[in-house]
């Protein structure tokens, strides 16, 4: 089991290649939620080439945080939400690690979500019904078996995302021959305006690489410090971009044979033929068992970079406690879907803002360093990122178009949604305005 938490990996310790991130990504990011995103999008009303180019675009632009966030781990050896502490000071940085945790709890509850509906459904076509007690079997077999790779930690998570991709690959490759001969090229939605279109975008960019951003360094920091950098970023891109598309075109295609494909466990089956039901459950299971391994493994992190003093692995299980009770709230209220949008629609709200600071602050600094800095009370609190991200925060607000509510400025332009663009640039640019700090000499170059 691994003992390390957020403290930096020494030298001695760094093992792998940049191409294992590749291999993280894609079994990670490869999974039946990303296939449902695309779902959502014809939901929103697009054409399927409006929602083609919706999934292309936002991904393109999300996905490069992920490359980015991973350049830091080589060379710091720690998690990303620990190197934020640069730009928001060791305690200034808590509360967005603990923004962090609550990205990750929701994630990971989302996924045990499913899969527990989905082998509810396979256990009533066993014939086993649906009753209270079994389903609270269910959840709790469920969460022991997602404990287990978290548990272990970073080389057990490695490995397995790695023959995840190679089984998710065929499985999903063989659902796409399956599904592409009854897709309309031109069905979908009527077609949405440019509002509309604005709103796909946000959720591709915050279902996708922007949630994904503070995960980066977490799975990096193992790899020595002279790993290529270009290898680091191209791989980390890489690994979630291609699944991302592809999957979220796959579910586009999979909406304009069926209405609920919407609904993963119900309505998308509409679009197999019989046989292929039950294997595709399974397939539900297992990887979002491998989405939530990433998810579990690095709330733990994040926890610790928050100031809760406790090891890793009671982080883990502390974390997997609070998914449990989630699960159970949500598959007795059946609220999933409702509490599922909402999740994804105040992402944005303080992850764009925090990626624009952490951007900027990279930039700033030439990717320099002071690893020691972080770990220490010498700058607590850093001012100059906490009130860009208030203002980001605010900026993003004001321009967006969720489920749980509307800013006065998209309700002002029709209804748009530039909540990322707004809350990334207004924070980025309201930082480099106030941050005037030299960079000390001694720092390490990531």
């Amino acid at each position: 089991m691994e003992q390390r938490g957020i403290e930096p990996v020494p030298a001695e310790e760094r093992y792998g290649r940049p191409r294992d991130l590749f291999f993280l990504w894609t079994g990670t990011t490869m999974g039946i939620f990303t296939l449902v995103y695309g779902t959502v999008i014809i939901a929103f009303g697009l054409t399927f080439p409006q929602a083609l180019a919706a999934i292309v675009i936002g991904n393109l632009l999300a996905f490069p945080l992920v490359g980015l966030t991973s350049l830091q781990g080589p060379a710091t050896g720690t998690a990303t939400m620990a190197v934020s502490r640069a730009a928001y000071g060791p305690k200034g940085a808590r509360g967005l690690s603990f923004f962090g945790w609550l990205n990750m709890v929701g994630f990971e509850a989302g996924g045990m979500v499913l899969i527990t509906f989905a082998a509810l459904n396979l256990l009533e076509r066993a014939g086993v019904e649906s009753s209270t007690g079994v389903k609270v079997v269910v959840i709790l077999v469920a969460a022991l078996i997602q404990l287990v790779l978290p548990l272990i930690g970073h080389s057990a998570v490695m490995k397995a995302q790695k023959y995840f991709t190679w089984i998710f690959v065929l499985l999903f490759g063989l659902m796409a021959v399956l599904i592409t001969p009854k897709v309309s090229l031109g069905g979908g939605g009527e077609g949405a305006d440019f509002a509309t279109f604005t709103m796909a975008v946000a959720m591709v960019m915050s279902a996708g690489g922007l949630s994904w951003g503070p995960l980066g360094g977490d799975y990096s920091r193992y790899l020595p410090a002279n790993s290529s950098k270009k290898a680091v970023f191209g791989f980390a891109f890489l690994g979630g971009f291609l699944p991302y598309v592809l999957l979220m075109t796959l579910g586009a295609a999979a909406a304009t044979v069926v209405a609920e494909a919407g609904d993963p466990i119900a309505g998308l089956t509409g679009a197999l033929p019989g046989w292929f039901v039950v294997p595709y459950l399974l397939l539900i299971i297992v990887t979002l068992f491998a989405v939530n391994t990433t998810d579990l493994y690095s709330s733990g992190l994040n926890l610790q970079a928050a100031g809760i003093n406790v090891k890793r692995w009671v982080a883990v299980v502390a974390d997997l406690v609070i998914c449990v009770i989630i699960t159970y709230v949500a598959v007795m209220s059946d609220s999933f879907n409702t509490m599922l949008n909402t999740f994804l629609g105040l992402l944005i709200i303080w992850l764009a803002p925090w990626a624009g600071v952490y951007v900027t602050d990279w930039l700033r600094r030439k990717g320099r360093y002071d690893v020691e800095g972080m770990f220490s009370d010498r700058e607590p609190y850093r001012w100059p990122a906490l009130i860009a991200q208030v203002v980001g925060m605010a900026a993003a607000a004001l321009w967006i178009n969720s489920t749980a509510f509307v800013g006065w400025v998209s309700q002002a332009t029709g209804g748009t949604d530039f909540s990322i663009f707004a809350g990334f640039l207004v924070a980025a640019g309201v930082y480099a305005a106030l941050d005037r700090r030299p960079v000390p000499a001694l720092e390490v170059a990531v």
